[in-house]
């Protein structure tokens, strides 16, 4: 009896200090109860890439071996971070119990209540044991509401030592020349990706920052891409959009398509090595001169998370509390060093000899020198300034520079003053800022919508609010009409979107409190 009082002690004051704050609506109960231990059955997502769901099996039965009061019972899943927050707040009550996802999703989750709040156990730990960077990336509002999991999602530089010199390395115009010298490709999504084209606007001290409430809702932005600053930054990044080498893409296997640089991460790693072998060079980004001054390119620095999902049971919040703790730990980080390269966020891991001399994280921590860390942004953001790396491929005078950077001006400027909800999708070209073709009239808590959807290639969309990527309702909250759209399908489509049958005129309506949709053809 003292043996059972004793563990039951245990698991109160471990609630006390690591219990979470929300709850879902979903009861959750154990699986099995015996003795003095609590079983539970739960769902852990984890990075699809090959080796990280075994891994974690593993870290969870030490973690069970650990720990007599407490057995879990985990179903691992591989979902990408980047797509993780997304499926999440499609469902949260369906959702998995702990999962990983990429800093920028932060906001977003937060606002769907799909993330428990840290205890004052668990912060205290966090922020003792890992970077700034990193517990700054978990904080919305003051509050840690998840985990540390790496302090690797930045980028740097890959290089061909057979084409690129080492001595070469520090100057972006030199590099470009070199690769169209030797017929090359320079590799960087400064076209498709604002994650990257924002590296020249940083260079030359722009700034994108982003301020959210409580509840994780953007309430205003300080932008200054749209500046004296901002047209320097265009200027450097004609250096590479000019040129014939240019190639907008960050895949590690470009080196076997031609390219001699590729800016990436850590995570390709293996496949740059597989390429090049001994000729594969690492370093941090070059430096571009315009107008007589030199800016060193900057970059976005940042972190993969673990989160808990709310539960309704304080023991079963403080069980998961304590799992997600370990997982993001110094041992478990180390292990995923090991095995996968990934950049530890850990304080203690990184000192080791292993992380402090890894080439590509000696790299990325030099890079990180002029890199902004990436805080909360906007989800609409990443689309309006995706476009400057076209307008700097296009442009013919700085004229055309500046009309672009007022464009981006202006789409910002926007986001703040759209209200209400738009049916997003190819009939509207998947503009979010609509005010015009795709905007649901609202009454009360009920939305609605009638057009017509064209033939074309993805006759797909979903409901969001206006601006924002981040509140949608798609295919899986269809009650009726079901029939006249394709089934829900996690693996083709991770976006929940709504794809229609076949072309022709729809009503769409949805009810704001029960995410319920309904779909009419006329």
């Amino acid at each position: 009896m003292k043996k059972l009082l004793k563990s039951s002690l245990i698991l109160s004051l471990v609630a006390l200090l690591l219990c979470t704050a929300g709850c879902s609506k979903k009861e959750e109960t154990p699986a099995a109860t015996g003795g003095d231990t609590a079983t539970y059955d739960i769902t852990v997502w984890v990075s699809e890439s090959d080796g990280v769901a075994d891994l974690t099996r593993q870290q969870i039965e030490r973690f069970n071996e650990a720990n007599d009061d407490v057995q879990i019972n985990a179903t691992i899943e591989g979902i990408s971070e980047a797509d993780a927050a997304t499926q999440m707040i499609t469902d949260v009550e369906s959702g998995p119990d702990v999962y990983c996802f990429a800093q920028d999703q932060l906001a977003r989750l937060v606002q769907a209540g799909a993330l428990a709040v840290l205890g004052e156990g668990a912060s205290a730990t966090v922020k003792e044991s890992n970077d700034a960077g990193a517990v700054n990336a978990a904080t919305v509002d003051g509050k840690l509401y998840c985990y540390p999991l790496t302090s690797d999602n930045g980028y740097f530089m890959y290089y061909d030592k057979s084409v690129i010199s080492d001595d070469m390395v520090d100057d972006l115009a030199t590099l470009v020349k070199a690769c169209e010298d030797n017929n090359k490709f320079f590799s960087m999504e400064y076209k498709t990706s604002s994650w990257y084209n924002a590296a020249f606007f940083f260079a030359t001290g722009c700034v994108s920052d982003w301020t959210t409430d409580s509840e994780g809702k953007f309430t205003s932005v300080n932008d200054t891409f749209d500046s004296p600053e901002g047209l320097a930054a265009m200027k450097g990044m004609q250096i590479l959009a000019k040129s014939k080498a240019a190639n907008s893409s960050s895949d590690g296997s470009d080196f076997s398509k031609g390219s001699a640089v590729v800016v990436t991460g850590t995570w390709a790693l293996a496949t740059v090595k597989e390429i090049l072998g001994d000729n594969m060079g690492v370093a941090d980004l070059p430096s571009f001169t315009v107008d007589g001054q030199t800016y060193h390119l900057g970059s976005f620095s940042g972190n993969k998370l673990m989160g808990v999902k709310p539960q309704t049971d304080p023991a079963k919040a403080s069980a998961l509390q304590r799992l997600a703790l370990y997982l993001t730990g110094e041992e478990c980080q180390m292990e995923r060093f090991t095995s996968f390269g990934w950049g530890p966020s850990n304080l203690a891991a990184q000192a080791t000899d292993a992380v402090s001399s890894d080439p590509t994280l000696v790299a990325l921590a030099a890079q990180n020198a002029y890199a902004t860390p990436q805080g909360q942004i906007h989800g609409s953001w990443w689309d309006i300034a995706k476009v400057l790396g076209t307008v700097a491929e296009t442009a013919t005078s700085d004229a055309d520079l500046q009309a672009g950077l007022d464009t981006y001006k202006a789409a910002i400027d926007a986001l703040f003053s759209l209200n209400g909800y738009v049916f997003v999708g190819a009939w509207n070209e998947w503009n979010n800022a609509d005010t015009e073709i795709a905007v649901m009239t609202q009454d009360g808590e009920n939305i609605s919508i009638t057009l017509d959807v064209p033939q074309s290639d993805y006759m797909g969309g979903r409901i969001v609010a206006a601006g924002d990527w981040g509140t949608d309702m798609g295919c899986q909250q269809v009650t009726e009409g079901a029939d006249l759209i394709q089934p829900y399908d996690a693996a083709n489509n991770p976006d929940n979107n709504i794809i229609f049958l076949e072309a022709g005129n729809y009503t769409v309506s949805a009810n704001l409190s029960s995410k319920e949709i309904k779909i009419v053809k006329n």
